[in-house]
C-alpha cells in the first residue's frame, strides 16, 4: 500500500467526528496520528452506545472506529499544568497539530495556536469548528445536525413543500465526514507550502463551510436568480421537464433511477430498453423537444414499463442501455456490490473484542495506485501512552513522574 504521508507526525486533540475524520484519511495515507485523549474517560464519543436507534457494543464501536481507526492513544490530562507539558513536548516533535476545541478551551489549556508554535514554530495548526473560526459565534459550538445539515439550508432544500416540516438527517456524521476530508486536503497543501517554502500554516475548515460548499452550486442560483429549489415529494415518473429524469417504481416495489440529463440521441435507445420500442417511432417523441412538450405522456408509458417488471429484471435489462441510470440500494447492498468490491471501498480491520469477525469500515475516498487501503482498529483509551513518549525520548523517570501526578495514563 502506498503511504504518501509516512513521516509525518500528527498530533490531534479532537474528539467526535468532524476533526478525528480527518485523522483517520491521514492515518489511511500512512501518516501516524497520535490522539490524545483523557486518561479516565477518553474521547466522549466512546460513551455513545446508541446510534440513530441502534444500540452499539463498546468493544465494536462502529460510530468510533470509523473516524479513529489506524491511530495511537496517548492519555493525557491537559487540564493540569504537567499534563500541558506533556502535550507541548509532544507538539515539539510533530508535523501537524488538529484540533476542534472551542477557542476559550484552547486559550485556559495552553494549546491555541501561540501556545503550541512557542514550542513547535513549523507546526502546522488545523483547527475545525462548526462555525468557523471568526465572527460573533466563533466560541460557539455545534454538531453536523446543526450546522452542515439545519442552518445551512441543505435541509430545507432537501424538504418537499408538501411536507409539515423539515426532513432530520438521516446519516449520522454526514458533514462530519465530508468535512473531515477537506481538513486532511487542507493540511497536504500545507505540508507542501512548507516544503517548497518552509512557512508553516494554519488552517481553518468549519461545518458551515463544508456545506455552503457541498451546496454550493444550488447557492449559487439561489444568489443569481432569487429562487430557492426544493425537493419534490417521492413518486413514481419523471420529470414534467425531462420524462428521461426520475424514479420509477418496479413490480416488487423497488426502484431505478434513470439519470439522462440529456436525451440527444438516447430516445429510441431508452424506449427500446424498457421494452416499448415503439414509442421511439411516435411522432410525440421523434426529438428532444417533442419528447419535453409531451413529458406527462413518455412518462406515463416509463412508469407501466417500470412497473411490469422486478427490481432485479431492470437491473440486469438496463446493464447496456446508453443513458444514465442506477439502482436504489440499501447501504447493507451496497457493500456488496462487485464494483464496491472492485475498487475495495471497505476496508476491514480487527475488533477489539478479540473476535475473529472483522469490523467493516468505509475507506477513505481516495485510492494510491489502485492498492487497497489497510488499516488497524482504533486504539484502545490511552493504550500507546509509554511507547510514544519513549519514541519521542522522553526519559522513564519523567514518564513516571507525570503518572505519579496523574497528567498522563
Amino acid at each position: 500500500m502506498a503511504k504518501v504521508m509516512e513521516g509525518i507526525k500528527v498530533l490531534e486533540v479532537a474528539q467526535f467526528t468532524f476533526v478525528p475524520a480527518a485523522g483517520a484519511v491521514l492515518a489511511d495515507w500512512g501518516a501516524d496520528v497520535i490522539k490524545i485523549e483523557h486518561p479516565v474517560r477518553g474521547d466522549t464519543q466512546r460513551g455513545f452506545l446508541n446510534m440513530g436507534g441502534v444500540q452499539l457494543d463498546p468493544q465494536r464501536h462502529t460510530l468510533f472506529e470509523h473516524p479513529n481507526r489506524g491511530k495511537r492513544s496517548v492519555g493525557i490530562d491537559f487540564t493540569t499544568a504537567e499534563g500541558q507539558d506533556v502535550l507541548h513536548e509532544l507538539a515539539k516533535q510533530c508535523d501537524v497539530f488538529l484540533t476542534n476545541y472551542l477557542p476559550q478551551h484552547r486559550q485556559k489549556y495552553k494549546f491555541d495556536i501561540e501556545h503550541i508554535r512557542a514550542v513547535n514554530p513549523d507546526i502546522i495548526y488545523a483547527r475545525g469548528s462548526a462555525w468557523g473560526d471568526k465572527g460573533p459565534e466563533r466560541e460557539k459550538g455545534g454538531f453536523d445536525g446543526t450546522a452542515f445539515w439545519s442552518r445551512s439550508g441543505i435541509a430545507d432544500c432537501m424538504t418537499p413543500e408538501e411536507l409539515e416540516g423539515p426532513l432530520s438527517q438521516g446519516i449520522q456524521a454526514f458533514g462530519d465526514s465530508i468535512g473531515g476530508m477537506f481538513i486532511a486536503g487542507g493540511i497536504s497543501a500545507a505540508l507542501f507550502h512548507r516544503l517548497r517554502t518552509g512557512e508553516a500554516k494554519e488552517l481553518d475548515v468549519s461545518l458551515l463551510s463544508t456545506a455552503t460548499w457541498a451546496a454550493g452550486a444550488n447557492m449559487a442560483q439561489a444568489l443569481e436568480t432569487g429562487i430557492v429549489t426544493r425537493n419534490s415529494m417521492p413518486r413514481s415518473g419523471g420529470s414534467s421537464r425531462n420524462p428521461f429524469m426520475g424514479n420509477f417504481r418496479t413490480s416488487d416495489g423497488r426502484t431505478i433511477n434513470l439519470c439522462i440529463v440529456s436525451p440527444t440521441g438516447l430516445i429510441e435507445d431508452t424506449f427500446h430498453h424498457v421494452g416499448r420500442p415503439e414509442a421511439a417511432a411516435d411522432p410525440r417523441f421523434k426529438d428532444v423537444l417533442s419528447l419535453i412538450e409531451h413529458a406527462d405522456a413518455a412518462s406515463e408509458i416509463l412508469v407501466q414499463a417500470f412497473g411490469e417488471k422486478s427490481f432485479d429484471y431492470w437491473r440486469e435489462q438496463l446493464r447496456g442501455m446508453k443513458g444514465q441510470w442506477a439502482p436504489i440500494l440499501t447501504l447493507i447492498e451496497l457493500a456488496e456490490e462487485e464494483q464496491i468490491k472492485a475498487n475495495d471501498h471497505i476496508l476491514e480491520v480487527d475488533a477489539a473484542d478479540g473476535s475473529d469477525k472483522p469490523l467493516k469500515l468505509s475507506r477513505s475516498p481516495v485510492e494510491w495506485d489502485h492498492e487497497p487501503i489497510t488499516a488497524t482498529r482504533s486504539p484502545q483509551p490511552s493504550e500507546h501512552t509509554e511507547l510514544v513518549l519513549m519514541e519521542m525520548g522522553v526519559e522513564w523517570d519523567r514518564i513516571e513522574q507525570w503518572k505519579a501526578a496523574g497528567a498522563i495514563a
